[in-house]
Protein backbone atom coordinates (compact mmCIF):
# COMPACT_ATOMS: atom_id res chain seq x y z
CA UNK A 1 0.00 0.00 0.00
CA UNK A 2 3.03 2.14 1.01
CA UNK A 3 5.01 1.67 -2.00
CA UNK A 4 1.75 1.92 -4.14
CA UNK A 5 0.71 5.11 -2.31
CA UNK A 6 4.10 6.55 -3.16
CA UNK A 7 4.00 5.70 -6.73
CA UNK A 8 1.10 7.31 -7.35
CA UNK A 9 2.21 10.56 -5.55
CA UNK A 10 5.50 10.59 -8.16
CA UNK A 11 3.00 10.47 -10.89
CA UNK A 12 1.15 13.17 -10.31
CA UNK A 13 3.86 15.46 -9.05
CA UNK A 14 5.53 15.29 -12.20
CA UNK A 15 2.28 15.57 -14.35
CA UNK A 16 1.69 18.19 -12.33
CA UNK A 17 5.14 19.85 -13.15
CA UNK A 18 5.25 18.99 -16.16
CA UNK A 19 1.39 21.25 -16.97
CA UNK A 20 2.25 24.03 -15.48
CA UNK A 21 5.68 24.12 -16.84
CA UNK A 22 3.87 23.76 -20.82
CA UNK A 23 1.01 25.71 -19.19
CA UNK A 24 -1.42 23.10 -19.80
CA UNK A 25 -4.76 21.47 -18.32
CA UNK A 26 -4.18 18.86 -15.78
CA UNK A 27 -6.64 16.27 -16.65
CA UNK A 28 -8.14 16.36 -13.42
CA UNK A 29 -8.77 19.85 -13.64
CA UNK A 30 -10.97 19.86 -16.26
CA UNK A 31 -14.04 22.18 -15.27
CA UNK A 32 -17.41 20.97 -14.26
CA UNK A 33 -20.96 22.81 -14.48
CA UNK A 34 -20.79 25.50 -11.46
CA UNK A 35 -24.91 24.94 -10.32
CA UNK A 36 -27.17 25.27 -13.30
CA UNK A 37 -28.38 28.85 -12.05
CA UNK A 38 -25.16 30.08 -13.03
CA UNK A 39 -24.37 28.64 -16.47
CA UNK A 40 -20.62 29.04 -15.54
CA UNK A 41 -17.77 25.72 -15.02
CA UNK A 42 -15.19 25.87 -12.53
CA UNK A 43 -12.27 23.62 -11.65
CA UNK A 44 -12.14 21.36 -8.77
CA UNK A 45 -10.09 23.70 -7.14
CA UNK A 46 -9.95 27.69 -7.20
CA UNK A 47 -8.26 30.43 -5.60
CA UNK A 48 -8.90 31.90 -2.13
CA UNK A 49 -7.20 35.10 -1.32
CA UNK A 50 -7.45 35.76 2.30
CA UNK A 51 -4.43 34.93 2.95
CA UNK A 52 -2.20 35.85 0.72
CA UNK A 53 1.59 36.96 1.10
CA UNK A 54 2.67 40.40 2.60
CA UNK A 55 4.72 41.13 -0.17
CA UNK A 56 2.89 42.76 -3.78
CA UNK A 57 5.15 40.84 -5.72
CA UNK A 58 5.10 37.53 -4.60
CA UNK A 59 1.25 37.40 -4.09
CA UNK A 60 0.94 38.32 -7.81
CA UNK A 61 3.58 35.29 -8.43
CA UNK A 62 1.35 33.52 -6.49
CA UNK A 63 -1.60 33.93 -8.29
CA UNK A 64 -0.71 34.18 -11.66
CA UNK A 65 1.16 30.62 -10.43
CA UNK A 66 -2.44 29.57 -9.45
CA UNK A 67 -4.12 30.36 -12.90
CA UNK A 68 -1.22 28.61 -14.57
CA UNK A 69 -2.06 25.25 -12.68
CA UNK A 70 -5.68 25.37 -13.74
CA UNK A 71 -7.71 27.25 -10.76
CA UNK A 72 -10.32 29.55 -12.47
CA UNK A 73 -12.49 31.10 -9.87
CA UNK A 74 -10.88 33.84 -7.57
CA UNK A 75 -12.45 34.61 -4.06
CA UNK A 76 -11.91 37.62 -2.48
CA UNK A 77 -13.62 40.88 -0.69
CA UNK A 78 -13.62 44.35 0.32
CA UNK A 79 -12.71 43.22 4.32
CA UNK A 80 -9.70 40.94 2.85
CA UNK A 81 -6.80 44.22 3.77
CA UNK A 82 -5.24 44.54 0.53
CA UNK A 83 -6.53 41.38 -1.30
CA UNK A 84 -8.78 43.15 -4.39
CA UNK A 85 -5.24 45.83 -4.70
CA UNK A 86 -2.51 42.50 -5.48
CA UNK A 87 -5.44 40.35 -7.32
CA UNK A 88 -6.10 43.66 -9.81
CA UNK A 89 -2.52 43.67 -10.11
CA UNK A 90 -1.80 40.05 -10.60
CA UNK A 91 -5.13 40.21 -13.42
CA UNK A 92 -3.10 42.48 -15.72
CA UNK A 93 -1.12 40.86 -18.92
CA UNK A 94 -3.85 39.10 -19.94
CA UNK A 95 -4.77 36.93 -16.89
CA UNK A 96 -8.56 38.72 -16.45
CA UNK A 97 -9.50 37.17 -19.07
CA UNK A 98 -8.35 33.44 -17.85
CA UNK A 99 -10.86 33.87 -14.48
CA UNK A 100 -13.97 34.39 -12.60
CA UNK A 101 -13.62 37.49 -10.55
CA UNK A 102 -15.45 37.41 -7.50
CA UNK A 103 -15.28 39.54 -4.17
CA UNK A 104 -18.05 40.88 -1.85
CA UNK A 105 -18.94 42.92 1.02
CA UNK A 106 -21.71 43.66 3.68
CA UNK A 107 -21.93 46.36 6.04
CA UNK A 108 -22.11 44.01 9.28
CA UNK A 109 -18.50 42.82 8.77
CA UNK A 110 -16.76 45.56 6.98
CA UNK A 111 -18.06 49.17 7.74
CA UNK A 112 -15.86 50.59 4.78
CA UNK A 113 -17.25 54.69 5.62
CA UNK A 114 -19.30 55.91 8.59
CA UNK A 115 -23.27 55.42 7.84
CA UNK A 116 -22.53 52.56 5.54
CA UNK A 117 -25.74 50.28 5.62
CA UNK A 118 -27.27 47.30 3.80
CA UNK A 119 -29.67 49.46 1.50
CA UNK A 120 -29.08 49.01 -2.26
CA UNK A 121 -27.34 52.48 -2.85
CA UNK A 122 -24.76 51.56 -0.47
CA UNK A 123 -23.26 48.28 -1.65
CA UNK A 124 -23.40 50.23 -5.37
CA UNK A 125 -20.93 52.20 -4.09
CA UNK A 126 -19.11 49.12 -3.03
CA UNK A 127 -19.17 47.31 -5.93
CA UNK A 128 -17.91 50.62 -7.82
CA UNK A 129 -14.71 50.76 -5.07
CA UNK A 130 -13.88 46.92 -5.64
CA UNK A 131 -13.71 46.85 -9.51
CA UNK A 132 -11.91 50.24 -9.23
CA UNK A 133 -9.18 48.39 -6.27
CA UNK A 134 -9.47 45.18 -8.89
CA UNK A 135 -8.78 47.24 -11.97
CA UNK A 136 -11.44 45.75 -13.75
CA UNK A 137 -14.58 47.29 -15.66
CA UNK A 138 -17.06 44.03 -14.40
CA UNK A 139 -17.30 41.41 -11.67
CA UNK A 140 -18.09 37.85 -12.50
CA UNK A 141 -19.70 37.31 -9.13
CA UNK A 142 -20.75 39.25 -6.67
CA UNK A 143 -22.11 37.98 -2.75
CA UNK A 144 -23.24 39.15 -0.05
CA UNK A 145 -21.33 38.49 2.57
CA UNK A 146 -21.83 36.07 5.82
CA UNK A 147 -24.95 36.49 6.59
CA UNK A 148 -24.75 35.41 9.95
CA UNK A 149 -28.67 35.73 11.23
CA UNK A 150 -32.37 36.17 9.96
CA UNK A 151 -31.97 39.81 10.57
CA UNK A 152 -29.09 39.82 7.95
CA UNK A 153 -30.97 37.98 5.45
CA UNK A 154 -33.85 40.29 5.91
CA UNK A 155 -31.56 43.23 5.86
CA UNK A 156 -29.69 41.83 2.30
CA UNK A 157 -33.62 41.01 0.70
CA UNK A 158 -35.84 44.00 1.75
CA UNK A 159 -36.92 46.67 -0.66
CA UNK A 160 -34.07 48.92 -1.44
CA UNK A 161 -31.48 46.55 -0.04
CA UNK A 162 -28.32 44.91 -1.38
CA UNK A 163 -29.98 42.29 -3.32
CA UNK A 164 -31.71 44.89 -5.29
CA UNK A 165 -28.67 46.72 -5.72
CA UNK A 166 -26.61 43.80 -6.95
CA UNK A 167 -29.41 43.16 -9.27
CA UNK A 168 -29.57 46.57 -10.91
CA UNK A 169 -25.66 46.46 -11.21
CA UNK A 170 -26.23 43.26 -13.28
CA UNK A 171 -28.62 44.62 -14.96
CA UNK A 172 -26.40 47.35 -15.81
CA UNK A 173 -23.57 44.78 -16.94
CA UNK A 174 -21.44 46.03 -13.45
CA UNK A 175 -21.96 42.42 -11.87
CA UNK A 176 -22.95 38.88 -14.16
CA UNK A 177 -23.59 36.61 -10.88
CA UNK A 178 -24.83 36.52 -7.56
CA UNK A 179 -24.61 34.61 -4.69
CA UNK A 180 -23.72 34.56 -0.95
CA UNK A 181 -21.73 33.37 1.79
CA UNK A 182 -22.89 32.82 5.24
CA UNK A 183 -22.19 30.89 8.94
CA UNK A 184 -25.68 30.84 10.15
CA UNK A 185 -27.30 27.97 11.58
CA UNK A 186 -28.19 24.78 8.67
CA UNK A 187 -31.81 25.25 10.14
CA UNK A 188 -31.99 28.99 8.95
CA UNK A 189 -29.68 28.11 5.46
CA UNK A 190 -32.04 25.83 4.40
CA UNK A 191 -35.01 28.59 4.79
CA UNK A 192 -32.87 31.00 2.54
CA UNK A 193 -31.84 28.91 0.07
CA UNK A 194 -35.64 27.44 -0.28
CA UNK A 195 -36.39 31.40 -0.62
CA UNK A 196 -33.14 33.00 -2.65
CA UNK A 197 -33.96 32.57 -6.31
CA UNK A 198 -31.52 35.39 -6.75
CA UNK A 199 -28.92 33.35 -5.46
CA UNK A 200 -26.72 31.48 -8.15
CA UNK A 201 -23.74 30.14 -5.87
CA UNK A 202 -23.19 29.89 -2.18
CA UNK A 203 -19.76 29.45 -0.09
CA UNK A 204 -20.11 27.70 2.93
CA UNK A 205 -17.56 25.94 5.19
CA UNK A 206 -17.00 22.01 5.08
CA UNK A 207 -14.18 20.06 6.39
CA UNK A 208 -13.60 16.57 8.21
CA UNK A 209 -14.35 18.19 11.41
CA UNK A 210 -17.12 20.41 10.44
CA UNK A 211 -19.90 18.65 8.14
CA UNK A 212 -22.70 20.66 9.55
CA UNK A 213 -23.42 22.21 6.39
CA UNK A 214 -23.80 18.66 4.26
CA UNK A 215 -27.37 18.99 4.11
CA UNK A 216 -27.04 22.25 3.04
CA UNK A 217 -24.73 21.71 0.10
CA UNK A 218 -26.69 18.73 -0.80
CA UNK A 219 -29.75 21.12 -1.40
CA UNK A 220 -28.15 24.36 -2.94
CA UNK A 221 -26.83 21.81 -5.25
CA UNK A 222 -30.06 19.94 -6.09
CA UNK A 223 -31.58 23.58 -6.43
CA UNK A 224 -29.01 24.23 -9.01
CA UNK A 225 -26.83 27.04 -6.88
CA UNK A 226 -23.00 26.54 -7.51
CA UNK A 227 -21.31 25.29 -4.06
CA UNK A 228 -18.21 26.57 -2.79
CA UNK A 229 -16.23 25.51 0.18
CA UNK A 230 -13.99 27.30 2.47
CA UNK A 231 -11.73 26.37 4.75
CA UNK A 232 -11.72 22.74 3.76
CA UNK A 233 -8.39 22.06 5.98
CA UNK A 234 -9.90 23.77 8.88
CA UNK A 235 -8.42 26.85 8.84
CA UNK A 236 -4.35 24.49 8.27
CA UNK A 237 -5.47 23.24 11.26
CA UNK A 238 -5.69 19.35 9.30
CA UNK A 239 -1.98 20.42 7.81
CA UNK A 240 -0.53 19.94 11.62
CA UNK A 241 0.93 17.07 12.69
CA UNK A 242 -1.24 14.76 14.49
CA UNK A 243 -0.42 11.11 15.45
CA UNK A 244 -4.46 10.27 14.92
CA UNK A 245 -5.00 12.10 11.96
CA UNK A 246 -1.96 10.75 10.18
CA UNK A 247 -3.01 7.12 10.73
CA UNK A 248 -6.68 7.66 9.80
CA UNK A 249 -4.34 9.43 6.50
CA UNK A 250 -2.53 6.09 6.04
CA UNK A 251 -5.53 3.68 6.95
CA UNK A 252 -7.37 4.87 3.65
CA UNK A 253 -4.41 5.35 1.42
CA UNK A 254 -3.83 9.26 1.93
CA UNK A 255 -0.30 10.83 2.40
CA UNK A 256 -0.90 13.75 5.01
CA UNK A 257 -3.69 14.87 7.06
CA UNK A 258 -4.02 17.62 4.18
CA UNK A 259 -4.09 15.21 1.50
CA UNK A 260 -6.42 13.62 3.47
CA UNK A 261 -8.91 16.70 4.28
CA UNK A 262 -8.70 18.08 0.67
CA UNK A 263 -9.77 14.63 -0.80
CA UNK A 264 -12.35 13.93 1.56
CA UNK A 265 -14.18 17.30 0.77
CA UNK A 266 -13.48 16.41 -3.04
CA UNK A 267 -15.33 13.11 -2.40
CA UNK A 268 -18.70 15.02 -1.43
CA UNK A 269 -20.51 15.20 -5.10
CA UNK A 270 -22.11 18.29 -3.58
CA UNK A 271 -19.62 20.24 -3.67
CA UNK A 272 -18.95 22.19 -6.93
CA UNK A 273 -14.93 23.14 -5.71
CA UNK A 274 -13.24 24.08 -2.83
CA UNK A 275 -10.98 26.97 -2.44
CA UNK A 276 -7.18 27.00 -1.59
CA UNK A 277 -6.38 29.41 0.76
CA UNK A 278 -2.81 30.64 -0.65
CA UNK A 279 0.10 32.26 1.31
CA UNK A 280 3.05 29.79 -0.36
CA UNK A 281 3.21 28.18 -3.66
CA UNK A 282 3.16 25.27 -2.04
CA UNK A 283 -0.39 25.37 -1.34
CA UNK A 284 -1.14 25.22 -4.89
CA UNK A 285 0.79 22.55 -5.70
CA UNK A 286 -0.25 20.38 -2.52
CA UNK A 287 -3.56 20.97 -3.13
CA UNK A 288 -3.60 20.07 -7.08
CA UNK A 289 -1.58 17.24 -6.10
CA UNK A 290 -4.24 15.94 -3.58
CA UNK A 291 -7.12 16.60 -6.35
CA UNK A 292 -5.18 14.79 -8.55
CA UNK A 293 -5.01 11.29 -6.23
CA UNK A 294 -9.01 11.47 -6.46
CA UNK A 295 -12.13 11.34 -4.23
CA UNK A 296 -12.14 8.19 -1.81
CA UNK A 297 -14.15 5.36 -2.21
CA UNK A 298 -17.45 4.18 -0.23
CA UNK A 299 -15.26 1.97 2.14
CA UNK A 300 -12.40 4.63 3.22
CA UNK A 301 -15.15 7.26 3.68
CA UNK A 302 -17.06 5.60 5.95
CA UNK A 303 -13.58 4.44 8.04
CA UNK A 304 -13.23 7.88 7.90
CA UNK A 305 -16.41 9.17 9.23
CA UNK A 306 -16.10 6.75 11.79
CA UNK A 307 -12.79 7.70 13.08
CA UNK A 308 -13.94 11.32 13.14
CA UNK A 309 -17.10 11.12 14.68
CA UNK A 310 -15.05 9.59 17.49
CA UNK A 311 -12.79 12.48 17.76
CA UNK A 312 -15.49 15.00 17.07
CA UNK A 313 -17.41 13.72 20.12
CA UNK A 314 -14.10 15.15 22.66
CA UNK A 315 -13.24 17.99 20.11
CA UNK A 316 -17.00 19.89 19.95
CA UNK A 317 -16.50 23.00 18.58
CA UNK A 318 -13.16 23.95 16.91
CA UNK A 319 -11.67 27.69 15.94
CA UNK A 320 -10.40 28.19 12.17
CA UNK A 321 -9.04 31.00 12.59
CA UNK A 322 -11.13 32.91 10.28
CA UNK A 323 -10.02 36.09 12.88
CA UNK A 324 -13.68 37.69 12.93
CA UNK A 325 -13.20 37.73 16.99
CA UNK A 326 -10.07 40.12 16.29
CA UNK A 327 -9.74 42.98 17.40
CA UNK A 328 -9.77 41.76 20.87
CA UNK A 329 -10.10 45.31 22.89
CA UNK A 330 -7.24 43.66 25.11
CA UNK A 331 -5.22 42.97 22.45
CA UNK A 332 -5.21 39.19 22.87
CA UNK A 333 -4.86 36.73 19.68
CA UNK A 334 -7.73 34.51 20.66
CA UNK A 335 -7.68 32.58 17.20
CA UNK A 336 -3.99 31.80 18.27
CA UNK A 337 -4.62 30.64 21.59
CA UNK A 338 -7.97 28.89 21.13
CA UNK A 339 -5.63 26.54 18.44
CA UNK A 340 -2.86 25.83 20.71
CA UNK A 341 -5.58 24.63 23.19
CA UNK A 342 -7.12 22.58 21.18
CA UNK A 343 -4.08 20.98 20.28
CA UNK A 344 -3.67 20.13 23.40
CA UNK A 345 -6.81 18.95 24.78
CA UNK A 346 -7.53 16.65 21.75
CA UNK A 347 -4.30 15.83 20.43
CA UNK A 348 -2.13 15.36 23.44
CA UNK A 349 0.70 18.38 22.47
CA UNK A 350 0.69 19.71 25.74
CA UNK A 351 4.66 20.63 25.87
CA UNK A 352 4.56 21.96 22.41
CA UNK A 353 1.66 23.64 22.97
CA UNK A 354 3.04 25.42 26.13
CA UNK A 355 6.40 26.57 24.71
CA UNK A 356 4.13 28.38 21.40
CA UNK A 357 1.99 29.79 24.37
CA UNK A 358 4.86 31.30 26.66
CA UNK A 359 6.38 32.49 22.90
CA UNK A 360 2.91 34.48 22.14
CA UNK A 361 3.94 38.72 22.50
CA UNK A 362 1.70 39.73 25.25
CA UNK A 363 -0.93 40.35 26.05
CA UNK A 364 -2.28 36.58 26.77
CA UNK A 365 -5.24 34.62 27.85
CA UNK A 366 -4.72 36.23 31.73
CA UNK A 367 -5.32 39.38 29.97
CA UNK A 368 -9.20 38.94 29.23
CA UNK A 369 -11.43 41.30 31.04
CA UNK A 370 -14.71 39.03 30.10
CA UNK A 371 -15.85 42.27 28.00
CA UNK A 372 -17.76 39.33 25.73
CA UNK A 373 -17.23 41.11 22.13
CA UNK A 374 -15.55 38.57 20.86
CA UNK A 375 -17.92 35.68 21.36
CA UNK A 376 -20.58 38.07 19.80
CA UNK A 377 -18.37 37.83 16.77
CA UNK A 378 -17.73 34.30 16.36
CA UNK A 379 -18.94 32.92 13.65
CA UNK A 380 -18.50 28.98 15.46
CA UNK A 381 -20.33 30.40 18.54
CA UNK A 382 -17.75 28.90 20.57
CA UNK A 383 -17.30 30.37 24.06
CA UNK A 384 -14.53 31.78 23.76
CA UNK A 385 -14.31 33.69 27.52
CA UNK A 386 -14.18 30.27 28.95
CA UNK A 387 -11.85 28.68 27.17
CA UNK A 388 -8.92 32.02 27.45
CA UNK A 389 -9.76 31.02 31.32
CA UNK A 390 -9.25 27.16 30.59
CA UNK A 391 -5.65 28.01 28.35
CA UNK A 392 -4.58 30.24 31.69
CA UNK A 393 -4.79 27.60 33.90
CA UNK A 394 -3.29 24.66 31.48
CA UNK A 395 -0.24 26.70 30.02
CA UNK A 396 0.25 29.24 33.07
CA UNK A 397 -0.94 27.46 36.33
CA UNK A 398 0.95 29.89 38.69
CA UNK A 399 -0.56 33.02 36.78
CA UNK A 400 -3.87 31.25 36.94
CA UNK A 401 -3.85 30.68 40.81
CA UNK A 402 -3.16 34.06 42.09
Amino acid sequence: MADEGARRENMVASHLLKAVQQNEQLPFMKTKPFGSRSGEHVPAANIGAMRLPRDTDEAVALIRHAIDSGMRYIDTSRGYSDSEWKIGLALQDGYRDRVLLSTKWSPWITAVQPGDDASSGCVRRRIEESMRRLRVDFLDFYQVWNIGTPDHYAQAVAKGGMVEGILKARDEGLVRHLGLTSHDSPENLMRYIGEADWAEVILLTYNLLDTRYAPVLEAAHRKGIGTIVMNPVGGGRLAQESAVIQRLAGSVGAISGADLAIRYVRSNPSVDTLLCGMTRLSDVDDTLASVGRGAFGPDALAEIDRVISGIRLKAGAFCTSCRYCQPCPAGIDIPAIMNLLSDARHWGWEQESRRRYLALNKPRAEACTRCGACEKKCTQKLGIMAALREAQALFEPAQAGT
